[in-house]
């Protein structure tokens, strides 16, 4: 089955460029469109996308309060790729607090848009890793954040969860966990899946960022 996108931007060339590349993956169809975040969740509870490829700045509905709301009033909600025009932005990161699994540049060249929407499909894995690292540096509250602190502390991680948590961050997939611990990638899974529902993480990218706002893992 191939992964489908709902396309999300409120400059016509900017979805057109987007389905262009896309769609000339084999495994990759754009499911539809549309110009502002207010058409999200109507649209995500037609068509049923696998992944939202959303712009962060729109007139009436921006990226982060359309995220939110997705994710508080859609069961089983699709993936989440911010896409937007300045890589070191506080909107970006704020999205990704909001929930958000990722995010994409406008600039990015076509390899790269496929790739993130893959990754992002997959779940297994970071996207961008140094990115979310440096934003978290500049917008994380050098791991003062009250809440993600309480987060990590209620959640009483194992020793092994804690060393998964420590590689998710560093953006290793399960593969990569697995080799570096010389265990099964089974295994790693179930680990991940640990560390995600004792953090209450929707993902991978939201319970690296607990990891960093908390403190346990520095994002220097």
């Amino acid at each position: 089955m191939p992964v489908t996108v709902l396309l999300v931007d409120d400059e016509p060339l900017v979805r057109a460029g987007l389905r262009a590349v896309l769609e000339a993956q084999p495994d990759i169809e754009v499911a539809g469109e549309a110009a502002d975040g207010a058409a999200v969740i109507p649209l995500v509870r037609q068509l049923r996308p696998d992944v939202v490829a959303m712009d962060v700045r729109m007139p009436l509905l921006d990226g982060i309060e359309a995220t939110r709301a997705l994710l508080r009033t859609v069961p089983d909600p699709p993936k989440i790729l911010v896409v937007t025009t300045f890589e070191n932005d506080e909107y970006v990161y704020e999205a990704l607090r909001a929930g958000a699994d990722g995010f994409l540049l406008k600039r990015a060249r076509p390899a790269e848009i496929v790739h993130a929407v893959r990754l992002i499909a997959e779940g297994e894995s970071l996207l961008f890793p140094a990115s979310v690292r440096q934003l978290a540096a500049e917008y994380g509250e050098g791991g003062g954040n009250r809440a993600a602190r309480a987060a990590l502390e209620r959640a009483r991680l194992t020793e092994r969860e804690g060393e998964v948590l420590r590689l998710m961050a560093r953006g290793l997939s399960n593969a990569e966990i697995a080799a570096r611990l010389v265990v099964g990638t089974e295994t790693v899974k179930s680990h991940v899946s640990g560390v995600l529902a004792k953090l209450g993480a929707r993902d991978r990218t939201q319970a690296v960022i607990t990891a960093y706002e908390s403190g346990f893992v520095a994002p220097g």
